[in-house]
């Protein structure tokens, strides 16, 4: 039996998607693409701005020290909830690698991991990130719970929520430096 043209065409999509979807190559395509396709965030206009009221969330790092948020009220403070099964997050990981190594000693980062401790290490490990990761140990504040991954929040020194992200972002953008340092002032 002869395959028609179109029947190959048919083949060969649907072997593309199964490889898009369902291999660690298509992982790779994802995160390439959204890499790609990553734009400059955006403050929330202040208007629509909402206060962080409730401080209390506790953490603990990846060596097993409880944090909680309120530790950190009165700064600005950068959160990101990611995992390292999720193609949007590792995609924007090398921004946010920069603009911890630029702003690490000014800005309270919290990398919030929703994934196995091992899984996040040895990404960590094997990435060379050096990124002040966390894992969630209570409940997480109605105003940062998110279940979209990656999102991202910036609080400034009064507990206003100056950008709420969701989805990959070119974190090391000079709008996010120009935010972060006015933030800083």
């Amino acid at each position: 039996m002869k395959l028609k043209r179109t029947q190959l065409i048919n083949i060969g999509i649907i072997l593309l998607l199964a490889l898009y979807f369902f291999t660690p190559l298509g992982f790779h395509a994802k995160v390439y693409l959204n890499r790609l396709i990553s734009h400059n965030p955006v403050a929330v206009p202040e208007r629509t701005q909402q206060i962080l009221e409730d401080y209390d969330f506790k953490l603990v790092n990846s060596e097993g020290k409880a944090v909680n948020l309120a530790d950190y009220k009165g700064e600005v403070i950068f959160i990101n909830f990611w995992a390292t099964w999720c193609p949007p997050c590792v995609a924007e990981m090398p921004d946010l690698q920069l603009l911890f190594n630029a702003y690490g000693e000014k800005v309270t980062f919290l990398f919030i991991a929703r994934d196995k401790k091992e899984k996040v290490s040895d990404f960590l490990r094997k990435k060379n990130y050096n990124l002040p990761v966390y894992f969630e140990s209570g409940f997480t504040p109605k105003t940062l719970y998110t279940a979209a991954l990656p999102t991202t929040f910036i609080i400034d020194k009064k507990g206003s929520i100056i950008l709420a992200e969701t989805g990959s972002a070119d974190w090391n953008a000079e709008s996010v430096h120009e935010l972060l340092d006015g933030l800083l002032k």
